[in-house]
């Protein structure tokens, strides 16, 4: 069995003011055959999350505007298990404990080198799934202990399906 998750399965959203970068990055991850949308703002990532789902997240620290702590801060609100990469240029111990306080998955510096991104989205999307589906069967032990009917049930776990995106 192959224990690496299938990469046409992972939907990153990139948020970086650098458009030059964002722009390399989009087009060597969607080439390897990622789901990618780039943004140039962390306002414009929240209006992005806000319609699409995704599953990673690379987040520029520093950004005008919305910086990148406050920008992963209201992704989760949006998109709770969605995990976030913060990559920066601009690393500091201080800015790296800032980020992990909102549960940002890794801290990576600027210059990445292509490969270990790559490698962290994966990482990422592996914890963002079973983060997922451990809540799923957190919900789905909630309603059998309901006392809910069989119909009731039913009618429960299809709109828990619903929510996390299992068929």
């Amino acid at each position: 069995m192959n224990d690496k998750p299938n990469i046409q399965d992972i939907r990153v959203l990139l948020i970086d003011d650098e458009e030059t970068l964002v722009e390399y990055l989009s087009k060597r991850l969607l080439r390897e055959g990622f789901t990618v949308k780039a943004s140039f703002s962390g306002e414009e990532a929240i209006e992005v999350a806000s319609n699409d789902d995704f599953d990673v997240a690379v987040v520029d620290l520093k950004m005008p505007g919305m910086d990148g702590v406050e920008t992963q801060k209201r992704l989760k609100k949006i998109q709770p298990f969605l995990q976030s990469i913060v990559l920066t240029g601009h690393g500091t111990l201080d800015s790296a404990l800032e980020s992990g306080k909102h549960d940002a998955f890794k801290y990576l510096l600027k210059p990445i080198e292509y490969e270990n991104l790559v490698e962290t989205i994966r990482e990422a999307y592996e914890t963002k799934v079973q983060l997922q589906n451990a809540k799923f069967r957190e919900e789905v032990e909630n309603i059998y202990r309901s006392g809910l009917g069989a119909r009731g049930i039913k009618k429960a776990m299809n709109k828990v399906r619903k929510i996390y995106g299992i068929d």
